[in-house]
């Protein structure tokens, strides 16, 4: 007899761990699962699930941030149902004191990162850097979102739905830029030759492109996240690993 897809929760999990063919140590499978240390954090952030007919996602660390080194991190997730959805944000942060973005002279940061495979996949792989007036906003959301897709798979596209602006130059790549949202408004920044497997390069260039040229209020707004990872819409198994991440607020 033909095996049938695996569409319990638990089936799906074997599947997915057996992706993960590395060592490490389990963050967790669990909604909002999480490690810190050493200035670093990872959250297994299934924050939209409810919108998911079935799915799951387990989160794995591999290198802990020890010596400035950053951390190296995977995450196997398959996902169904609610095609335009976020299911989740599996990512990696830095801890950040709150600071005026004005007052921030960088922000380096460098990844490496891999699907295993990217068939029928909807997701994108991004920074995501929350800013707000207030020092002690929450730091799941902020007046400003900013984020950079390094890579898109699938039919998806940031909030906006299409650019506003074509191949900006920032970080030795070409940018196509999109804009919208509500009380919370949306910058993000889509590789143009993406996907860009390796980045290096300071996010402050692109806060600074912002403030000269779409009147981000930089003097009065306090950088509060600063985080990398991957947006899960639907599609899966899949394995998504992050070879190497480190930022910086200087």
């Amino acid at each position: 007899m033909k095996p049938s897809a695996p569409t319990s929760t638990a089936s799906l999990l074997v599947v997915l761990s057996a992706l993960a063919a590395v060592q490490g140590v389990e963050v967790g499978c669990k909604q909002y699962d999480s490690w810190s240390g050493n200035g670093y954090h990872l959250i297994n952030n299934l924050w939209g699930m409810a919108q998911a007919s079935s799915g799951s996602q387990c989160l794995v660390l591999h290198s802990g941030g020890g010596g400035g080194g950053g951390v190296a991190w995977d995450t196997t997730w398959a996902w169904r149902g609610g095609d335009s959805d976020v299911k989740s944000y599996d990512y990696s942060g830095i801890d950040v004191s709150p600071k005026p973005v004005s007052q921030i002279r960088s922000l380096p940061t460098s990844a490496s990162w891999s699907y295993n495979s990217t068939a029928g996949l909807n997701a994108d792989v991004s920074y995501d850097l929350f800013t707000a007036a207030d020092r002690n906003h929450a730091t799941s959301s902020g007046d400003y979102e900013l984020m950079i897709w390094l890579a898109k798979f699938g039919s998806i596209s940031p909030i906006g739905g299409s650019p506003i602006v074509h191949k900006v130059n920032i970080a030795g790549h070409n940018w196509d830029l999109y804009s919208g949202g509500g009380s919370q408004h949306t910058y993000s920044f889509v590789a143009c030759d993406g996907p860009l497997t390796s980045f290096s390069g300071d996010v402050m260039d692109f806060f600074t492109w912002l403030q000269h040229n779409q009147g981000y209020p930089a003097s009065s707004q306090y950088l509060t996240t600063y985080q990398f990872g991957t947006e899960a819409f639907t599609g899966g198994p899949a394995l998504f690993s992050v070879g190497h991440w480190s930022a910086s607020v200087n």
